[in-house]
């Protein structure tokens, strides 16, 4: 299984901090940024072949870190997404569509989790696309929120209604078998149709659960968390301070 990361945006929520580097490269814990975290978390779980990164702002940037990170044994490269500026992260996607053979994972460039999330998506096969999911007792207009319907994804958005709220995504996505032919065509059609170039890559998920192809993973109390402000920043080297000390982090 191959994991591609979509971390071409520079973050600009999180300016000034994101001035001179992109988001994914802030630091996080004692010893790592996010993109660091994400692989070393890819890296860890044993079932990945190849880490595809695509970059956009500051590209170089990322390429070096990637570089210099000599203990990761998954091979990593990366792609280069140079609509970044203008485009959301459904292009990312369409760049990276040659990666998207066989079964992968796609990760959300601002998304951070324990290991042990990744492992309970590894063992989720039931669906073509398993949308990892988490519940919590009220949900945000920015949170991407999740109606499930007997157990599989019904839709995903972040306009749903809180009577049709059942869960949010975490920003990692599984696809298997059929999944990955199913979902590279739907990007496909929607960078040809030109609605894709500002969308975000979940509206082509949300699709294809209104016609039944979507499952989810839900992590229960396992830890996450998505850095799109400042606060969030702050919150996530709060979790992952934790993470580093039971050395379950990701």
């Amino acid at each position: 299984m191959k994991a591609i990361i979509l971390s071409a945006g520079q973050g600009s929520r999180l300016l000034p901090l994101t001035n001179d580097r992109p988001k994914c490269l802030l630091p996080v814990g004692a010893r790592a940024t996010a993109l660091q975290w994400q692989i070393e978390a890819l890296d860890h779980v044993g079932a990945v072949s190849e880490i595809v990164v695509v970059t956009g702002f500051k590209s170089d940037m990322v390429d070096a870190a990637i570089a210099g990170m000599t203990s990761v044994s998954t091979p990593v490269r990366t792609v280069f997404n140079p609509f970044f500026k203008l485009a959301d992260n459904l292009a990312s996607c369409w760049m990276a569509r040659a990666h998207m053979d066989g079964d992968f994972l796609i990760v959300n460039g601002d998304s951070l989790f324990e290991f042990a999330v990744l492992a309970r998506v590894m063992e989720n096969d039931e669906a073509p696309i398993s949308l990892t999911i988490n519940r919590k007792t009220a949900y945000d207009s920015d949170d991407m929120k999740v109606s499930l319907k007997n157990g599989r994804v019904a839709a995903v958005g972040k306009s749903l209604l809180p009577s049709e709220t059942d869960a949010e995504s975490i920003g990692l996505v599984a696809f298997r078998g059929e999944g990955g032919t199913l979902f590279r065509r739907a990007v496909e059609e929607s960078m040809r149709d030109g609605s894709g170039l500002g969308a975000w890559y979940l509206q082509v998920i949300d699709r294809l659960a209104r016609a039944g192809h979507v499952g989810a993973t839900d992590i229960g109390s396992l830890g996450w968390c998505e850095i799109d402000f400042p606060d969030d920043l702050e919150a996530a080297r709060r979790l992952v301070a934790g993470w580093e000390r039971l050395r379950v982090v990701a």
